[in-house]
């Protein structure tokens, strides 16, 4: 390992020379209190910045060891020093000067949400940090000097203000981490209460716009009525009320612009932690929830559908059903089945998103077309088996149907972003609007047997080893796949586009590029022709959780600009990847 004045002699050395002389520079460099690492070099000022990182001693950076001491605590850490650098780096982008990029400072912009980011990791060892820097040229040649002031002047400031316990402001980094611990105490308090979701008195839930995840200012505070009203004891805040959600059907009913919607999607990025002063940081739920809805043109792939659509006028097994353009409903169908076979426990819904012959027929409609004649059973015929029979509970909004307010367990009206419990009354006038009989076949959890298999165009000899890589000989590989990431909306492998845009609990575009690279890693070391692909799911799940995106990079070295996803967004990944 050099030290910074080695640095600093090389930076001289090559000033003014072609931007390749840059290369040199990669290695480790000492800095009293930190080691800054030159990762990668970007080939010219016009192409992706430089990937940098520092890495600081447990020692040095001095936070006190129960703020690291499990997974939760350690990525509520990260991200609170993620914020911290990406605050002070953004002081100094592009001070530096020259052509392009040169001169650009810039980190993981988090959200409202917590995610473990690959921007700041906590090891045994000590803290990681993750950036990029434009390294400064002008034209084609190295401005060395530009960058010397990066090294030197700006970062060493925003690496002191950011990464070490002293420098920060103690009380609020405490009051972060026992929020995510509150947070995570309501989460796992759910289950022993019979709920599937809270919501605190108080929350703000309304957004500031459609392209803003920040609390609106102004808006009604949430008040929960009280025959929903629990009381639960934090570690640290005390004691909180809220509105319990129970296990079972629970619909959610109001006229337009009453706060429907906004309540399902609060509930839907309840699944995770949220920052001090969002809002929503109790509005907590069920962690395998998944939000469903209908994806015309869908790719499905040998997906057991026969709970729902079943003896098709082409005679087509739903038991293994595949097709390259589902229909709305087919596609909500598959979207159920998928979603119990990732585990969860939890199925939110709106009217509005969903195909409307998939979610009921009205008596009208089963007069005119005779029951044997339609191939759907509808999922208001299904989902009290989902919770009674396989545990699933379901939360539907709905607005235009009063056919589900006879299978929910329990009804909310929105009045003006107000709950109400209207159970009992509705429950009453239920008498009086009876359902129509109707024979449903007996409800069974559907099978899928779903072998993940590499693209055939483009494939060559390699031989399988016990990490789950390959080498020369045996088994089939394809040529090596390049990922482009599109925001949220989704991705491309090599020649296959993965549509994400209704994947709607993937909220980050790093969440996004992780995915990218667990089916990048999945496709060239796992798909055999042999492994279903939940075998695959556990086995990414797995090394993720145990050592990180790093374990899926040919290198085992990860740069800034991934964030983990849940294990039902790598279900969702893979179900939509066509080149299956």
């Amino acid at each position: 390992m050099k030290n910074s004045k080695e640095l600093r002699q090389q930076l001289r050395s090559i000033n003014r020379k072609s931007y390749p002389a840059y290369k040199g520079l990669k290695g480790l460099y000492h800095f009293g209190n930190y080691i800054l690492s030159i990762d990668h070099v970007q080939g010219d000022p016009f192409a992706s910045p430089s990937h940098v990182s520092i890495q600081i001693s447990h020692r040095d950076a001095g936070f006190p060891i129960e703020y690291y001491k499990d997974t939760l605590t350690g990525t509520t850490l990260c991200d609170y020093l993620t914020r911290q650098f990406e605050k002070q780096v953004s002081q100094y982008s592009f001070r530096a000067k020259g052509s392009g990029k040169s001169g650009l400072l810039t980190v993981s912009h988090c959200g409202q949400e917590v995610f473990s980011r690959t921007a700041c990791e906590i090891t045994e060892k000590g803290i990681t940090a993750r950036f990029f820097v434009g390294f400064p040229a002008n034209g084609r040649t190295i401005n060395a000097t530009e960058l010397e002031k990066i090294l030197f002047d700006f970062l060493p400031v925003c690496i002191q203000k950011s990464f070490f316990y002293s420098s920060l402001n103690a009380k609020e980094l405490q009051n972060y981490i026992e929020l995510a611990e509150d947070q995570e105490f309501i989460r796992q308090t759910l289950p022993a209460k019979n709920l599937c979701a809270f919501i605190a008195d108080g929350s703000i839930l309304p957004r500031e716009s459609g392209i803003s995840s920040r609390p609106m200012k102004a808006s009604v505070p949430f008040t929960s009525p009280d025959s929903l009203r629990i009381s639960i004891n934090l570690p640290h805040k005390g004691k909180i009320t809220g509105m319990g959600i129970p296990k079972g059907i629970t619909l959610i009913v109001g006229g337009g612009y009453h706060g429907k919607s906004t309540l399902l999607n609060a509930l839907e990025l309840g699944v995770y932690n949220h920052i001090p002063g969002d809002g929503r940081e109790y509005v907590i739920t069920d962690a395998t929830a998944v939000k469903l809805r209908s994806e015309d043109g869908r790719f499905i792939k040998d997906v057991d559908i026969s709970m729902f659509i079943n003896d098709l006028p082409n005679k087509k097994d739903t038991r293994c059903f595949s097709t390259l353009d589902a229909s709305g409903s087919t596609s909500q169908a598959a979207g159920i089945v998928e979603s119990m076979e990732a585990g969860s426990h939890l199925f939110l819904l709106d009217e509005d998103t969903s195909a409307t012959n998939f979610m009921v027929r009205d008596a009208f409609m089963q007069q005119v077309i005779q029951r044997e004649k339609e191939p759907i059973t509808p999922f208001l015929e299904r989902a009290e088996d989902l919770y009674k029979k396989a545990g699933i509970s379901t939360i539907l909004v709905a607005g235009s149907s009063g056919a589900f307010f006879h299978i929910a367990d329990t009804i909310i009206q929105m009045d003006n972003y107000v709950p109400k419990d209207i159970t009992a009354s509705v429950k009453k006038l239920c008498s009086q609007y009876p359902l129509p009989a109707v024979s449903v076949t007996d409800f069974q959890v559907p099978h899928s047997h779903r072998i993940m298999s590499r693209p055939a165009e483009s494939s060559k000899r390699l031989r399988h080893n016990s990490r789950g890589n390959h080498s020369d000989s045996g088994a089939t590989k394809p040529e090596r796949l390049k990922t482009r990431i599109s925001g949220t909306d989704g991705f491309s492998l090599g020649r296959q586009e993965i549509d994400l845009r209704y994947t709607e609990q993937l909220i980050d575009a790093e969440q996004t590029a992780a995915l990218g690279l667990l089916l990048k890693y999945a496709v060239e070391h796992l798909a055999d022709g042999r492994r279903t692909l939940p075998e695959i799911v556990q086995f990414l799940w797995k090394n993720l959780s145990l050592h990180g995106l790093s374990f899926f990079t040919e290198n085992q070295k990860i740069s800034c600009g991934y964030a983990t996803p849940r294990i039902q967004e790598i279900y969702a990944c893979l179900n939509r990847y066509r080149g299956l």
